[in-house]
């Protein structure tokens, strides 16, 4: 009778994805890195679909650890200053649509202001009120 054990995995719970540490992956990442190992061979060796592995060693090339931890597709650095630029742009013109808005109000207000006591003083004159 052979001594070798096979590892076992039981899923208990209604949870239907399995989470991996950075850790775990990173070990995965670095098996395959090996010489003579195959994407396939690794996956198999953990239970995992060689297409996970193969998303891992992609995110990781990409993106480094970071891209791993987070599961992530990675934005470049040049990207990133784009979206950052048009977010400020934003930001100001919101600004200035906001203190054009302040100023609409009060001069609505003077407006209204000044329509009531010319009413009223229309009234006056008149005297018909």
């Amino acid at each position: 009778m052979s001594e070798t054990f096979s590892k076992v995995e039981v899923i208990t719970g209604v949870a239907r994805r399995r989470r991996f540490t950075t850790e775990q992956k990173l070990a995965v990442v670095a098996e395959t890195m090996q010489p003579g190992m195959s994407i396939s061979y690794v996956a198999r060796r953990h239970g995992l679909s060689p297409s996970l592995v193969f998303r891992w060693r992609r995110l990781m090339s990409e993106g480094g650890q970071e891209a791993v931890r987070v599961d992530d597709d990675v934005v470049g650095a040049s990207e990133v200053r784009r979206l950052e630029e048009r977010v400020r742009d934003l930001e100001r013109m919101l600004g200035r649509k906001t203190l054009e808005v302040e100023i609409l109000k009060e001069a609505l207000d003077l407006a209204r202001a000044k329509k009531a006591i010319s009413l009223s003083s229309s009234v006056l004159k008149d005297g018909s009120r």
